[in-house]
């Protein structure tokens, strides 16, 4: 697979915001690298997931994503490859695979035709951040860097997209140049809930806060939230087994009607990293299947959450109470406070490729006593995805949320093992279709007196 372009800038020539930028930058595409190197050369042209283009669109995309919204956008230079522009402009999130077959393209440049669009990309970003003054840029979305945030954190964004995409590929179409995830073997915790009294929660951030946030993130405002029960860990497989095993995916009484339909449709009966051999039921791990553990969290769709929530009777969390839940009243950055994560707070970052058990990091805990709040798996709220009061689209990236307040993309909160540590903020918010099966995302149930 292609590897960028990262040249020499001589250190006295870049302040220390740009300097910042520039080492992000380099470093983040490293890893970009990495993942995508993980993928076997004949996997290039394919595309692991019918809702999405081949792998070879994400070799290209960041960086024309970059270069139309920097250079085109903003600074207005003349295009060098308007083609490959537009070919790499955005991706999809159709609504079905019949719908991404339509948006499918069927010819592609050739990898060294990429690979050279994106060294001159590459070239042109270093150079500004080794020129540009951000002290006296008059355009307001390049003042402190915003605009480069935006850059950067979209590109941290698809490696973990890339990173389900190649999840999917068969496991002979993967270069195991990663060890697979390993940690402590550990008692299944007891299913527990802790109480929450009413009190207010923050939702959302104000300018300056933190150095960037997405546009959905504003504008920050406090919200009461009345009194509550919440599991105190995510739903472990063990526990989304014993749904399973009662008939919960051949019970309609569980499932909405949407979601029934849905279930009959696809014939699904089981969750999509779930592999059956041999009678036991196995983990499709990113490199190699392993039997199923217990304890770590399970990975659904938002419809199978709502299902195994009915049938324990309780309900998925509003974002308000996943909030209250995880911060209190507090403004702190993580669950735990403002301490940067780690692997000893959050199953996060890369830091195992894969998921742990949910009591595996015991410091990752909440005001409140409830754990694993952060990391090991996306968590999905009963939230449609929708605007804060006073919501203003970015002028940089202006899609990037108003073209899904829909009413069928759901608000999930955390971040999983995949996760950039930047986007494990307390304001980030992630969000997916109601029946999309390859995120790594979990959930935790809540139980109210009304």
């Amino acid at each position: 697979m292609p590897t960028s372009a990262r040249p020499t800038i001589p250190s006295h020539l870049v302040g220390s915001l740009n300097k910042g930028l520039l080492k992000a930058f380099q470093v983040e595409r490293q890893r970009t690298d990495q993942i995508f190197s993980m993928a076997d050369e004949s996997a290039y042209m394919l595309a692991p997931i019918p809702l999405r283009h081949p792998l070879v669109f994400y070799d290209g995309h960041v960086d024309a994503f970059n270069w139309n919204v920097l250079f085109k956008q903003i600074l207005g230079k003349p295009s060098f490859n308007p083609e490959l522009d537009t070919l790499f402009a955005r991706g999809i999130d159709p609504k079905s695979s019949a719908h991404a077959q339509t948006l499918q393209i069927n010819q592609w440049p050739s990898r060294e035709t990429i690979k050279t669009y994106k060294k001159e990309i590459n070239q042109q970003l270093y150079d500004y951040l080794a020129q540009v003054d951000f002290s006296s840029v008059t355009h307001p979305l390049l003042k402190n860097g915003t605009l480069l945030y935006l850059l950067l954190e979209h590109e941290l964004t698809h490696q973990e997209t890339l990173l389900y995409m190649i999840h999917q590929l068969p496991h002979n179409q993967k270069k195991k140049r990663i060890s697979p995830h390993s940690f402590k073997t550990t008692l299944a915790p007891t299913p527990s809930m802790q109480k929450l009294p009413a009190g207010k929660t923050y939702l959302g951030t104000t300018l300056g806060e933190f150095d960037f946030g997405w546009d959905n993130e504003f504008s920050g405002h406090l919200v009461s939230v009345d009194a509550f029960e919440m599991d105190t860990y995510p739903v472990t497989n063990g526990e989304f087994l014993a749904f399973l095993e009662a008939g919960g995916y051949e019970q309609k009484q569980w499932w909405t009607e949407k979601s029934w339909a849905w279930l009959q449709a696809t014939q699904k009966t089981h969750p999509h990293y779930w592999t059956r051999s041999n009678n036991q039921w196995l983990y499709r791990g990113l490199f190699e299947s392993v039997p199923l553990q217990p304890d770590c969290p399970v990975y659904v769709t938002h419809a199978e959450a709502e299902a195994y929530a009915r049938y324990v009777d309780k309900a998925l969390p509003t974002e308000a109470q996943w909030h209250r839940a995880a911060y209190g009243d507090n403004k702190q950055c993580y669950p735990w406070g403002n301490t940067p994560a780690d692997s000893n707070h959050a199953n996060a970052h890369y830091c195992h490729w894969g998921p742990v058990p949910v009591n595996a990091t015991p410091e990752n805990v909440s005001p409140f006593g409830v754990f694993d709040l952060c990391g090991n798996g996306w968590e999905w709220t009963s939230t449609p995805f929708m605007p804060f009061e006073g919501f203003e689209p970015s002028e940089g990236y202006p899609q990037y949320s108003a073209d899904f307040f829909d009413g069928e993309h759901f608000v999930m909160k955390g971040g999983s093992y995949a996760t950039h540590q930047r986007l494990l903020r307390r304001p980030f918010r992630n969000w997916f279709y109601w029946d999309y099966l390859y995120m790594y995302t979990t959930f935790r149930c809540v139980r109210t007196d009304g």
